[in-house]
């Protein structure tokens, strides 16, 4: 106990422990962030005298404000979100919807009969010719014109030509699945497959990838926004399939739509934009990117590098052309920069590798018949 009295009292140290000051400091600079975020600083003096430099340094590395929604924004992404959330309806006699765009007659429809030969309940039929009115060769294509308006290729009515056939086949409610074809597309496999290939996958085969190049992205107009931002701007082809619920959601779109009616057109700024590659790409980009496959069941041949993919004449049918064809798994897609970067991506069919593409253009009319002896002789179809 005398010891205890006669020792000194305990000195109290006037400074924090270290850890103490730490988490001071870093709660301090958190604070300094988030309030120099809310409010700039870089056209005052304190900007200069934090930074020593332009704040533009500093607000470059953080994270833009979330942009609000315009009124017509939020109302758009609401009906498109509640479309999409809808439990499919289910039909008793599920149909897909064989949409053709053709300035006039179909030169291919005698291989399409033999296509949809005893298959009939399990298809529908819907044609868009622009310019004149089709003579018809095939029974399953006769009476099947829907009004069509005048088209020009690469401009918006392409795509008003597209929604002209999705609001038709629309209005047939077994029509579960829709597949936009032109006058040069033929068939590669039987019905049956591609029935169940369509019928039973859980995305919409819509083609869209990012091009940053002159081609892609040097396409994109900013007069698009602030609904369509330069990151999101896509490109695809147009030959399309999809679900109903994207069908509908296609046709109640007007705000996105507007944009590239109004600002996606050739000679728009300098620039050639084609609505009819940018649209839906970029549309599915923005609003649904989970539910399309960013590739088309449509085989392109683009190794020409022209500006319109290689035709095939009657020369060029043969059994290996289409086994070649059918045999292709992944999807290539190749930018338009000047050190051109190809990007190749397995085609996925509900989360198995499958062969990539059902249909194939441009067969010029003379192949007909060759088509027509490979489909009824071939078990490759």
């Amino acid at each position: 106990m005398k010891d205890m009295q006669n020792s000194p009292p305990p000195r109290h140290r006037a400074r924090l422990k270290k850890p103490t000051w730490i988490i001071i400091l870093v709660s301090f600079v958190c604070v300094f962030l988030v309030f120099a975020y809310i409010y700039p600083l870089q056209n005052s003096g304190a900007c200069y005298i934090i930074l020593s430099s332009n704040c533009n340094t500093f607000y470059s590395w953080l994270p833009p404000p979330a942009r609000e929604l315009s009124d017509d924004e939020t109302a758009s992404r609401i009906v498109i979100k509640n479309v999409l959330d809808m439990p499919s309806i289910e039909s008793n006699n599920p149909k897909i919807a064989f949409m053709f765009m053709s300035p006039g007659s179909l030169p291919f429809e005698m291989l399409w009969e033999k296509f949809f030969e005893g298959h009939e309940g399990r298809f529908s039929v819907y044609i868009h010719a622009s310019k004149r009115k089709p003579v018809h060769s095939s029974r399953y294509f006769i009476n099947r014109e829907i009004r069509s308006g005048k088209v020009d290729w690469g401009k918006i009515s392409m795509v008003d030509a597209e929604r002209r056939l999705l609001a038709n086949a629309l209005k047939d409610p077994d029509n579960r699945h829709f597949v936009l074809l032109s006058d040069s597309c033929v068939p590669l496999r039987d019905f049956d497959y591609v029935y169940n290939y369509l019928m039973y996958t859980n995305v919409s085969f819509i083609d869209s990838f990012d091009d940053p190049g002159p081609h892609g992205s040097g396409r994109y107009s900013e007069h698009m926004l602030p609904e369509v931002e330069k990151k999101f701007f896509r490109k695809g082809a147009q030959w399309f399939t999809m679900k109903r619920q994207h069908a509908v959601i296609v046709m109640a779109d007007n705000l996105y739509y507007t944009k590239f009616r109004d600002y996606c057109r050739p000679g728009m700024d300098g620039r050639n934009c084609y609505a009819d590659e940018h649209y839906l790409p970029t549309f599915f980009h923005m609003l649904d990117p989970q539910g399309i496959a960013n590739w088309s069941v449509t085989h392109v041949d683009w190794s020409e590098g022209k500006w319109h993919p290689k035709s095939y004449h009657e020369k060029d049918i043969s059994y290996q052309l289409i086994k070649n064809i059918t045999s292709i798994t992944e999807s290539v897609h190749v930018t338009s920069e000047l050190k051109k970067k190809t990007m190749i991506m397995p085609c996925m069919w509900n989360g198995i590798n499958r062969p990539c593409y059902l249909f194939a253009r441009k067969f010029l009319p003379e192949t007909l018949d060759r088509m027509i002896d490979l489909f009824t002789n071939q078990t490759m179809f």
